[in-house]
């Protein structure tokens, strides 16, 4: 099954697209779409939309993991990027996909265990699981990647994520 992750944003937002089978994973796409803050906010949304549904129609990913957001200080940048968010999981609906959706707590555990996992332990784990070279760059992506693979070892349990 072809999982494509989603870390959430407006000016950078990371994808991951793997293949999962069995037990094992296999990276096929990951990268990051940006988009220029001189533009105007719905501009921006409409190229994070474009570009989403460009990726979707490349790779047919059959679910779409995205990490819910966690923000603790800035209220105006949460809301921007929860809208981003939104058309970003639109687009997957709109292409038929399955929504699934994690919190960070939850990526941390599925990918090293431990909840409370530093950044650079993550992104570790995200090489060896799929049998990288280096950890991938930028961390948007490596990020992205983490969130496929927690989805992809969360599978047997994938009703309790379904975004309803």
């Amino acid at each position: 099954m072809i999982v494509l992750g989603i870390d959430p944003g407006i000016a950078i937002v990371g994808y991951g697209v793997i293949q999962c089978v069995g037990n094992s994973y296999k990276p096929i796409e990951y990268g990051c779409i940006t988009t220029d803050s001189k533009l105007d906010f719905p501009d921006r949304l409409k190229i994070v939309y474009d570009e989403l549904i460009k990726i979707i129609d490349t790779y047919n990913p059959v679910e779409m993991a995205v990490e819910e957001l966690f923000f603790n200080k800035n209220v105006k940048t949460a809301i921007k990027v929860g809208q981003a968010r939104g058309v970003e999981i639109l687009a997957g609906v709109n292409k038929g996909l399955d929504i699934y959706e994690y919190t960070p707590l939850q990526i941390k555990q599925g990918i090293v265990g431990y909840g409370r996992a530093e950044k650079h332990q993550v992104q570790e784990m995200v090489k060896m699981f799929l049998n990288l070279k280096e950890i991938p760059k930028p961390d948007d992506a490596a990020d992205a990647l983490a969130v496929a693979l927690c989805h992809g070892n969360s599978l047997k349990f994938k009703e309790n994520f379904r975004m309803k």
